[in-house]
């Protein structure tokens, strides 16, 4: 979490105790106008006297309209510079944790991390913690000012003030757990109408819409149920609230009428009390605002102490010039375990292997999307753990089927991870991945705007602008995940055409013989470990473990589909 008071915000901070002071004389003029107005009933007053008194009346009820105001506008502001920090920390956490702990999270449950979450402790710093600064010192002043007046008054108001008080704290824990029930059973429908929403054309192709819908009805009902417990505690509150005020004037007359003072002072005390009751109803309602931010925060602290951050280093190194030699030595993660190879530059390598072999983690190892637990990843003689993620990511391309096209125009997509490439470039990359015919048959061509995942593409059209992103301004290093997966014989040969034309290192997970073929070289993983690597024309001869595998038909083992389940071991999206 971070600091709340900065210089800043603490500036804003204190213009909020000046504002409750300011607030506080304001009252007291009132009241001293209202004490002098009474003492004059029945007597001839001049027009000056009434002048005087009604000016001064005129000017707290304005000063304090005016107050009132600026309190709200610089408690907003307090409150919405603190949630935009907080935001950008969140978003700069999300950033380097690794994929897979990100992905252990549904993603409506992420969000509400930057939305309910943020809102939550949004309104305790400016509903909550702004009001308290205001009306504790409104509230400090005024008394000081009624003491003034008469010692007992400002006792009987006080008393209803602290007993009010303790009664909102009674009411926090009751609340703080209908709270929490609330935004879990908020965060649980969020997710399932996420996925729902996601999966829309699987509920619909699998005859599920009856059975997604009880389970969407289910959760909502357990929304409810947990909302309106919540309202039921904030009701409590609400009333502590009313009591509160009204004791405050109970009180004062009881007090007054018990000591026999006279109707002046009375009037005067009764304004000061006028004044503050809404202070006083502001002040219960911290308490909702409070127990929001605790639960809030609970929240946030675990999504932020997640394990598996990646890891930026302190003094980072640039890496050295080359075309993409790349080595492992003991590299583990998960189910990979001590992966040592050595890759000279401009070698195209087939990484094979049944389902769940690792595959897909040990790229994501190589990309930077997830530290390895053990070992080191070099490229050009340089350890990828020291070397700031930013330049690591800009000498390496990816595609795979778990990083999907983003919002927006075909253009933002294909230079997304290149943004400064030349018009050149992208032609280039145009012809290359035969998107030529897309640009063109597209409304607006590069212009056009592709939807969230890339839906209103077709899956090779898809494909094709994922392997053009990850191709562009010829990264040292390129690794495609199943990159041929969803492109049919004809245009199979894009994949082809990409490698043979990359002048750096390129990995390329694939279940396709004929892919194998045109390697340099095959690595094959089994279990996490690497049984057997080496030239192709070598590891696809009789009697090795490579060549047993792809003499086994493709099935739903060991077929295209394998690699998705492969995926699942580590999202690298």
């Amino acid at each position: 979490m971070i600091r709340l008071l900065t210089r800043r915000r603490a500036g804003l901070f204190a213009l909020l105790v000046a504002n409750g002071l300011a607030q506080a004389a304001a009252a007291v003029i009132a009241a001293i106008a209202v004490e002098r107005a009474f003492s004059r009933l029945g007597a001839a007053n001049s027009l000056s006297t009434i002048a005087s008194i009604g000016a001064a009346l005129a000017g707290a009820a304005t000063l304090s309209a005016f107050l009132r105001a600026r309190e709200r506008i610089d408690a907003e502001r307090l409150g919405q510079s603190y949630c935009h920090d907080m935001r950008m920390h969140l978003f700069d956490r999300l950033t380097v944790m690794s994929p897979r702990s990100v992905g252990q999270r549904s993603q409506g449950s992420t969000a509400l991390r930057f939305v309910g979450d943020l809102s939550a402790i949004r309104k305790w710093v400016s509903l909550g913690l702004a009001r308290l600064a205001v009306g504790i010192t409104m509230i400090v002043g005024t008394l000081i000012a009624l003491i003034l007046i008469d010692p007992l008054l400002a006792l009987a108001t006080g008393s209803a003030a602290v007993l009010g008080g303790l009664g909102a704290v009674a009411q926090g824990p009751a609340l703080r757990r209908a709270t929490r029930e609330a935004r879990r059973r908020r965060s649980r429908l969020a997710g399932r109408v996420t996925e729902a929403i996601g999966a829309v054309g699987v509920v619909q192709a699998n005859n599920a819409v009856g059975r997604e819908r009880r389970r969407i009805r289910k959760h909502s009902r357990r929304l409810r149920n947990a909302m309106i417990d919540r309202a039921r505690r904030l009701g409590a509150l609400q009333a502590v609230a009313e009591a509160t005020g009204s004791a405050a004037t109970a009180f004062l007359l009881v007090v007054a009428l018990a000591a026999g003072l006279g109707a002046p002072e009375v009037a005067a005390a009764m304004t000061v009390v006028g004044l503050l009751v809404p202070q006083l109803r502001g002040l219960a309602r911290v308490q909702e605002y409070r127990q929001h931010q605790q639960v809030a925060v609970e929240a946030i602290g675990r999504f932020v102490d997640r394990p598996a951050l990646l890891s930026e280093p302190a003094e980072p190194h640039p890496l050295a010039d080359g075309r993409g030699r790349l080595l492992l030595r003991d590299a583990s993660l998960d189910i990979v375990s001590d992966v040592t190879v050595d890759v000279a530059a401009g070698t195209t390598v087939a990484l094979v292997g049944p389902n769940g072999a690792g595959k897909s983690t040990l790229v994501a190892a190589i990309a930077r999307l997830v530290d390895l637990d053990s070992g080191v990843i070099e490229l050009d003689g340089i350890d990828l753990s020291t070397v700031s993620l930013a330049d690591v990511r800009a000498e390496i391309g990816i595609a795979a089927p778990d990083l999907p096209l983003m919002k927006g125009s075909l253009r933002r997509n294909l230079t997304y991870r290149h943004r400064d490439a030349t018009d050149d470039e992208i032609e280039r990359v145009l012809d290359l991945c035969d998107l030529r015919a897309l640009v063109s048959g597209l409304s607006g061509g590069l212009g056009h705007r592709i939807s969230e995942g890339g839906t209103n593409l077709s899956s090779g059209q898809r494909q094709r602008v994922l392997l053009a992103r990850a191709v562009l301004g010829s990264p040292r290093l390129l690794l495609l995940d199943e990159a041929d997966a969803n492109l049919d014989a004809a245009t199979a040969s894009v994949v082809d055409r990409i490698v043979n034309d990359h002048d750096g290192t390129s990995i390329v997970i694939t279940h396709r013989v004929e892919r194998i073929a045109v390697a340099d070289e095959v690595w094959h993983l089994v279990d996490g470990r690497l049984v057997e690597h080496g030239p192709t024309d070598r590891l696809l001869s009789p009697g090795t473990r490579t060549a047993e595998l792809f003499a086994t038909p493709p099935d739903t083992d060991t077929g295209e589909r394998a690699g998705d389940d492969d995926r699942r071991e580590v999202s690298v999206a």
